[in-house]
Formats: structure tokens, C-alpha cells, sequence
């Protein structure tokens, strides 16, 4: 049983990335480096108490691993999808995981007899992307990750919005297309509905009918855009062009030096990213034109992310960090 004391002297952050099938789990320095890296199932099947469970054994056995390599732990930091209270610590709701109201933050001091912080998936991936990646030194930055779903994280000064309600960044629900397809909120002509991976599979296999052989992924509709396939290519340019309005909306309200681009449809690389410049350039009138990278992390960003959040927390951040 952890009972909170520190052994050795270099500082380590317990950090935790949850997600609706897996875990990724990390030992991190303030400096922002992992030493240690871990995966497990999260079973979100079980259930909601099943869940936390799973994740307070997972962070107190990495903290007594800590201890046994020399490291002393002064934080741990949890990320979850869905609505997060980050002030109160709540894991409000979450539908891939299944939390509703969970005090996550404060079972996690209890358990541990450390200081925690609880964060939102997308908000911790963009302060690492900002503070450690793609985003380093620019101070305003965008984070956007594309995948099932379409979110963002608009981090200023190594600080990501959570919004009155610990819902910011929902930048996947800007209308684009008032009379597009319905999106899983209930409206039509969404972001999410159009540009999300998922979305530019369905939309694929609707026009295709009855001729696709198999359903087709966004990465497979990237490839054959490339190779000049007309009916992959009119989906992937209808998804460019809506998420470029989308982009063009945040710039306008946020303002930002750079645009990071992350999730799964991020890993088509320039084939997203070329004509999504184009599309953006066409879009800016007296906005300043937005930087537009994609994301340097990887799927590191959310455990990297929950432990800044932790280092705040607990008032330590490194000094070599370039906001």
C-alpha cells in the first residue's frame, strides 16, 4: 500500500491516459521525459466502478515502481474523454468509459496519498503538443484532434480552456454544412459529421452503394484520393473543404500563432495537410494566417499532457520549457 512517502530525489509524475478500450500509463520528469511506459485494458465493459478501480491500481503500483528505481513521486495526473470539471477534479460524464459525477481526482489522493490533477483528454494532449511539441515556443496555439470525433484545446501560455462548464473546445460541433448529414449531438451539418474519420468512411460508402466491397477507412479514402480514384477523391476534398471552414472559424475567435493537427486522420501527413493549407489560405481576409503542423507526439501527448497538469498543480514547471 502507497502511504505518500517520497524515496530517492528525482522527482517523477505518475501520468495516466484513459480511454474506452486502453490505458497508456508513464512515469514522467518535469522536464517532460518518460522513463518508463506502460499499456493496459481498460474493460470499460465492467463498468464504471470496475474502472476506477483498475486505474488507482495502476497508479499506485507505478508509483511504487518509482520508488523502487530511486524516483520519489510528488503528483499524478489522470486525462479521460467526455465532460471534465477540472477545478472540482469530476469526471462528469464520459460515454466510452461510462463515468457519471466521479470524483476521480479525490479517490486518487486518497489512494495514494499524493496531490492529483484531473484533466480532459484533448485539453492535456494540446498543453503537451503546446508546451513539448509541435506548438513549443508560440505561445497561442490550437490543438485539433481528428478521429472518431473532432475536438480542440486552445492553450495560451501553457494554459488549456476548460470553459465555464469544463466543455471547451467542442470545435466539432461548428455548423459547416446546414444541410449535411446528422451529427451523433442530434443536429445536422456539424464538423464531426462531415470531416471526422469516421464520418469520411460513411460518407464513402454511401456514394459508393452497393459497389464498395468492404467498408473503407479515412486512410484507405486518403490513399485512393492519391492515386486518383474520382469518388475518394470528391469525399476527401469535401472533408478538406469543411474542415478548413472549420479552422477558419477558430482562427477568427482564437486567434492563434499555430494549428496542430492530431488524432488518427493527422497520420495521412501531407495529404491532409497540403491541401487543408490551401483550403485555410483561401479562407483568411484580415485574420492572420495560422501556422498549420501536425502533431509531434503522437499517442504520448495525453500521459505527457496529465503530468503538466500535475506539475502545475503542485506548482513545479521546468524551467527549460519553452511556453
Amino acid at each position: 500500500m502507497s502511504d505518500g512517502d517520497t524515496v530517492g530525489t528525482d522527482q517523477i509524475v505518475v501520468a495516466l491516459d484513459v480511454g474506452g478500450t486502453g490505458m497508456k500509463c508513464a512515469l514522467v520528469r518535469p522536464d517532460g521525459v518518460a522513463v518508463r511506459t506502460e499499456r493496459h485494458p481498460t474493460d470499460a465493459a465492467r463498468g464504471p466502478a470496475a474502472v476506477v478501480h483498475t486505474i488507482l491500481d495502476i497508479a499506485e503500483g507505478l508509483a511504487d515502481k518509482a520508488r523502487a528505481d530511486g524516483f520519489a513521486p510528488i503528483a499524478i495526473g489522470i486525462a479521460v474523454p467526455g465532460v471534465v470539471d477540472e477545478a472540482r477534479g469530476v469526471a462528469v460524464w464520459s460515454a466510452n468509459v461510462g463515468f457519471r459525477d466521479v470524483p476521480l481526482r479525490d479517490l486518487a489522493v486518497r489512494r495514494l496519498g499524493l496531490p492529483a490533477a484531473l484533466g480532459h483528454d484533448v485539453r492535456v494532449g494540446g498543453l503537451a503538443e503546446a508546451r513539448l511539441g509541435a506548438g513549443r515556443g508560440t505561445g497561442n496555439v490550437l490543438f485539433v484532434a481528428i478521429g472518431t470525433g473532432i475536438a480542440a484545446a486552445h492553450v495560451v501560455d501553457g494554459t488549456a480552456a476548460a470553459g465555464a462548464h469544463g466543455a471547451a473546445g467542442e470545435i466539432g460541433h461548428i455548423l459547416v454544412r446546414p444541410d449535411g448529414p446528422r451529427c451523433g449531438c442530434g443536429r445536422p451539418g456539424c464538423l464531426e459529421a462531415i470531416a471526422s474519420a469516421a464520418a469520411i468512411g460513411r460518407r464513402y460508402a454511401d456514394l459508393a452503394g452497393g459497389t464498395a466491397d468492404a467498408p473503407v477507412t479515412a486512410a484507405e479514402v486518403a490513399e485512393r484520393a492519391a492515386a486518383g480514384e474520382p469518388l475518394a477523391s470528391q469525399v476527401w476534398q469535401e472533408a478538406v473543404e469543411a474542415l478548413a471552414d472549420g479552422l477558419a472559424t477558430g482562427q477568427a475567435l482564437f486567434d492563434v500563432a499555430t494549428i496542430v493537427l492530431g488524432g488518427g486522420l493527422a497520420q495521412a501527413g501531407d495529404r491532409l495537410l497540403t491541401p487543408l493549407r490551401a483550403a485555410l489560405h483561401e479562407r483568411m481576409t484580415f485574420h492572420r494566417e495560422p501556422q498549420l503542423v501536425a502533431a509531434a507526439l503522437g499517442d504520448e501527448a495525453g500521459c505527457l499532457g496529465a503530468a503538466l497538469l500535475a506539475l502545475d498543480a503542485v506548482g513545479v514547471r521546468d524551467h527549460q520549457e519553452i511556453r
